[in-house]
């Protein structure tokens, strides 16, 4: 249990700031003239990286490092502090490195670290990043840049060294080096050369690799390239995991992993997901193909992540799927199984209610799949602190029916790693929150700005924790309020689209599925009247969400197909409607206000490239605007409320707007002006 207060979180540190590009992230750390480090145990590679982190940085008194404790997790670690001198325990040697890095953190923020007394734990044993990266070097929903681990440009040890640091500096402790759309490549013999140098290099940091796997990898046609078929004659016909030849192919293939990293971490699998191939391909189920790995790799010590994230074209509720597929698969998966679980059971909407899976499967494992990378959220383009979003999902999901977190990287080679200094924001509450979901994301969002920005004032301090606070409400108010959700303008997913509509391509790949305008109403009906996707979670909550008159405001069109003329608060539906997405303009408004008003009290160089954020962020907030409500106006056929803006563009105008983008890169402000 924690038994100290931080007194001063908002203190603020006196000196000339020098101007950077964001590349140090929340590591911006003082020299400390070599403070004295005594280490009682045995020095291995990671002990010796927190005696020079805290040589380099600690501005106290001597610290001892001592290797002992009785903490169950071999991560805990305490930290006493008597006369002013630390004490650091830990079991393990990458314990002791989380206890160094909790002790900068704590001075970093100004807490009264006075004869302090703490324990630490992590709720979760493994906290992992999902890196949709290509082996071609692209990133999959990326928008910081060329994947950090892979071509075309050469492997910079030093950089991997570096997201290493960052990863345990906030206690997270895995990496899945690839996109869960697995080439079969991946398990080559070159690539695995090159999984085992990065593992090399951020073992000492206590992250362990794990990688992405095609299902199909054994089969020899998988392997075609450039109609050119592979002469490998271990490759088989087939990928049916029912098939002795397969499980020996992989059993095979995790006997030369671990040979060349011998502390792999296992397997993240997509199967039978949006054309990636799977065991439903030969009759079998998900848990005979998450069966076959998992026990390939069980003899290591390895895991295999199956995500949940499957859903059939043409179904009346896509938002039902996962549940439908696993729930009558309940303890039929091994131990060493956890079943990944996106948090909200479309696709990572700016606001969803809890994937009903979770607590749905008693005898399985449970791990959540957030997205730090903002895929449904501006991009690198907005600002969207998603830390209040994971703490909404923590107040539905209890962390202790979960085994594990993860979250898809919003991390590439821009200098400063995410695109936007501000995304970097959810990269540091990731890993806090997986540590520790009982963290407040407002505490979480203090410490960020404090390290980061480091402000010079301390009213500057709470102006921009309060624009991040904010943010991700402010997103789903232009964007998507009260629970309309996947509204994009095609697969890019950036701007409005709720009017496309294409021939050839799934229903539930198209706005119209969700949202079900008409002239009646808006909304998707999940209650006991419509799909009953409310009939799969807990009695409580579906009870109350059933009900138009208890369900929660923000989950309402999510539940309920509303009249226009419906009553909430004394006003019409599409008055409610149409003042959420004018208060998502003025938030966006009030943000630029703030960031200004802290002008020459942070690095100029990042104040301004913010401020060319925010410009982006406020024309795409009015394009929301403008074009859903212009749009869903041909439906209501009711006048905008008189203190709502008139639209700046022309619907028609707006329908013929088409993004030159693909699933890679965020556009410029530039290049968006440009198209519309």
């Amino acid at each position: 249990m924690k038994k100290f207060l931080l007194t001063s979180m908002m203190l603020v540190s006196a000196g000339t700031m020098v101007a950077e590009n964001g590349h140090d992230l929340w590591l911006k750390m003082p020299s400390s003239q070599e403070t004295s480090v005594t280490v009682k145990g045995s020095m291995t590679p990671t002990i010796e990286i927190a005696k020079q982190e805290l040589q380099d940085a600690w501005l106290g008194k001597k610290v001892t490092l001592t290797i002992g404790g009785e903490a169950e997790s071999r991560e805990a670690f305490s930290i006493e502090i008597e006369d002013g001198k630390p004490t650091i325990k830990s079991k393990s040697d990458v314990g002791l490195l989380y206890g160094a890095y909790h002790l900068l953190r704590l001075q970093a923020i100004g807490a009264n670290v006075k004869d302090t007394a703490l324990t630490e734990s992590p709720a979760f044993d493994v906290r992992i990043l999902n890196h949709w990266d290509n082996l071609d070097g692209t990133v999959e929903r990326g928008y910081a840049g060329p994947s950090i681990f892979w071509a075309p440009t050469p492997q910079q040890p030093k950089l991997i060294q570096e997201y290493a640091r960052a990863n345990a500096s906030v206690g997270i402790n895995a990496a899945v080096l690839n996109n869960v759309n697995a080439s079969v490549r991946m398990l080559d013999r070159d690539y695995l050369e090159k999984v085992k140098a990065f593992a090399d290099i951020m073992r000492p940091y206590g992250v362990r690799v794990y990688l992405s796997v095609n299902f199909a990898s054994p089969m020899a046609k998988a392997h075609v390239r450039n109609g050119v078929a592979s002469t490998d004659p271990t490759l088989l016909d087939t990928a049916d995991p029912l098939d002795p030849r397969v499980q020996d192919w992989w059993k095979n293939k995790c006997n030369e992993i671990y040979s060349l990293v011998p502390d792999f971490g296992g397997f993240l699998v997509k199967a039978n997901s949006e054309g990636q191939p799977g065991p439903n391909d030969y009759g079998r189920s998900h848990s005979e193909g998450a069966n076959m790995l998992a026990r390939a790799l069980k003899p290591h010590g390895g895991i295999v992540m199956w995500r949940s994230f499957v859903y059939a074209a043409n179904d009346p509720d896509r938002a039902k799927q996962a549940y439908q597929e696993f729930k009558p698969l309940d303890g039929e998966f091994d131990d060493n199984v956890n079943i990944q679980i996106k948090n909200g059971p479309v696709d990572f909407q700016p606001r969803e209610p809890f994937t009903p899976l979770f607590g749905a499967l008693d005898k399985t494992k449970e791990m959540v799949e957030f997205q730090a990378t903002q895929e449904y959220l501006g991009h690198s383009n907005h600002i969207a602190y998603l830390g209040t979003m994971w703490e909404e999902f923590y107040s539905y999901v209890k962390p202790s029916t979960l085994v594990a977190a993860s979250a898809v990287a919003n991390i590439g080679r821009d200098v400063n790693w995410c695109g936007n200094v501000m995304a970097q924001s959810n990269w540091y509450a990731f890993g806090r929150q997986s540590w520790d979901p009982s963290v407040s994301a407002e505490t979480i969002a203090c410490e960020w700005v404090k390290q980061t920005l480091q402000p010079k004032t301390a009213e500057a301090q709470q102006t921009i924790v309060d624009m991040l606070m904010r943010s991700r409400e402010a997103v789903v108010d232009y964007m998507m309020p009260m629970g309309l959700h996947h509204q994009f303008a095609d697969n890019h997913h950036y701007g409005p689209g709720p009017w496309i509509t294409h021939k050839n391509t799934r229903l539930d790949w198209q706005p119209p599925y969700y949202h079900k305008a008409d002239a009646k109403g808006l909304g998707f009906d999940r209650t006991t009247k419509g799909t009953n996707a409310v009939s799969q979670y807990p009695a409580e909550f579906a009870e109350k969400v059933n009900n138009i008159e208890t369900c929660p405001e923000e989950f309402l069109l999510w539940f309920h197909h509303v009249a226009w003329n419906h009553k909430i608060g004394g006003e019409t539906m599409w008055s409610r409607l149409c003042h959420h997405y004018q208060n998502g303009v003025n938030e966006v408004r009030q943000m630029q206000k703030q960031w200004q008003s802290v002008t020459g009290t942070v690095d100029s160089e990042i104040h301004a490239a913010i401020t060319k954020k925010l410009e982006i962020q406020l024309k795409d907030a009015i394009w929301w605007k403008d074009g859903c409500l212009d749009y869903f106006q041909t439906f209501s056929k009711m006048p905008y409320p008189a203190d709502v803006e008139p639209s700046q563009h022309k619907l028609e105008d707006l329908k013929k707007v088409l993004l030159g983008l693909g699933v890679y890169g965020c556009p410029s402000g530039e290049m968006l002006d440009s198209w519309r």
